[in-house]
């Protein structure tokens, strides 16, 4: 069925190839998952998002929460590394309404990009068959600039709500006292991206599908690891590489400052993740349990690289058009500033997988076919504060 689906879409009309492809690229998911514990545990959540279209359907969305809140009534000093991180939290709060939102900001202005221009590029677009001119570019990244802060804006959210469940789940004191400080950067991370959205590109578009299935995954499992796995070391470890790249490469003062407080905040959240887990994987699940998260964290860095191709910008831009969801896809797939933010995402994504012991040698091969084997030793999360981020982020753009 899948071949023959193949063979004949090119000749359907473009609505109809359109349709096939989505249900096509749904497929390749569900074929991906050799772990029958994964496909059991993400099955429903790419059902709801990738055919249900649940993140579009309605302005709201509903979750079945499923966790146990876990109480200690002695109050125990019982992760020393956890206060500490509670400690610097509460020194790094900051107020999203003291950022300089008077700046005037143009998105529409080639000399103050906020995101590169090679993101969507003429050349890249030729190829492919799509007709993008010239003075067309700076629009098309008005969108792309609008959907990738909207995607932002709706992991903040996500990961706002799965703080309040991990701060309930966890089980280290320590670790309810930090994961409260989480909540409010959450909460303050949502805040000043929807302001940005609002009142300075004045464009918003709805969830990636993808975004949604792993949000809707995490959120519905009751195992607070996994709670712990899919938003502070997955979610929270991709956006820390997206808020990297474009910080460095934005040319906007407003959004880099903005982007150089959420950054420091992201670090932490994601060296909590990995203080939470290191040890758990290591002495307290089992074996099987063990290679469920290696290929559960596996399957999920890929749906995040391969697929977060903004078909909400095709949609808006090409939808009823004769240009077709594949050859957009090429688009994103090769313009330049695309494979630069991809490959960034992973450079703060894989070093924290290793670090909590789930790239064993059964999975990087994996991960090498898949071309991350060059992040393997990069630093995790322990060993670079936000503030070494930002510097070295800025350092690299002087050079």
């Amino acid at each position: 069925m899948y071949e023959q689906l193949e063979r004949i879409r090119h000749i359907l009309p473009t609505r109809v190839q359109n349709r096939v492809d989505e249900v096509l690229e749904a497929a390749e998911i569900f074929v991906a998952m050799k772990n029958p514990n994964v496909l059991r545990t993400m099955a429903p959540s790419a059902v709801r998002g990738l055919l249900l279209k649940s993140g579009k359907l309605n302005d709201t969305s509903d979750m079945q929460a499923n966790h146990t809140a876990h109480f200690n009534w002695t109050y125990p000093h019982d992760h020393p590394e956890m206060h500490e991180l509670y400690e610097r939290a509460k020194l790094g709060q900051w107020n999203g309404s003291s950022l300089p939102w008077h700046t005037s900001v143009d998105p529409f202005d080639p000399n103050v990009p906020v995101a590169p221009l090679d993101m969507v590029d003429l050349a890249a677009a030729k190829k492919v068959g799509i007709t993008l001119k010239e003075s067309e570019q700076t629009k098309m990244m008005h969108s792309i600039s609008s959907w990738m802060l909207s995607q932002f804006l709706h992991g903040e959210q996500g990961a706002l709500l799965a703080a309040s469940q991990v701060t309930e789940s966890v089980q280290f004191f320590d670790g309810k006292l930090y994961g409260a400080t989480q909540v409010v950067d959450e909460g303050r991370h949502v805040e000043v991206f929807h302001r940005y959205l609002s009142e300075k590109l004045g464009k918003m578009y709805p969830i990636n599908d993808n975004l949604f299935v792993i949000i809707d995954a995490l959120m519905t499992d009751s195992r607070w690891d996994m709670k712990f796995l899919g938003m502070q070391i997955m979610v929270e470890g991709l956006a820390l590489g997206a808020f990297g790249f474009l910080y460095q490469n934005t040319r906007e003062p407003l959004l880099k400052e903005l982007l150089k407080y959420v950054i420091q905040d992201e670090a932490r959240h994601v060296h909590y993740g990995v203080l939470a887990l290191k040890e758990h994987f290591s002495e307290h699940i089992s074996t099987k349990e063990h290679e469920e998260r290696e290929d559960w964290a596996y399957e999920v860095a890929l749906l995040m690289r391969n697929r977060f191709m903004a078909y909400e910008v095709y949609d808006d831009w090409y939808g009823g058009t004769s240009v077709t969801r594949e050859q957009w896809r090429q688009l994103v797939t090769t313009s330049p500033g695309m494979q630069r933010f991809r490959n960034i995402m992973l450079t703060r994504l894989v070093p924290n997988i290793r670090e909590i012991g789930l790239l064993t040698p059964r999975m990087r091969p994996h991960y090498e076919a898949a071309g991350m084997g060059q992040y393997f030793n990069g630093l995790a999360a322990p060993e670079l504060t936000g503030e070494q981020m930002i510097a070295d982020l800025d350092r690299a753009r002087a050079a």
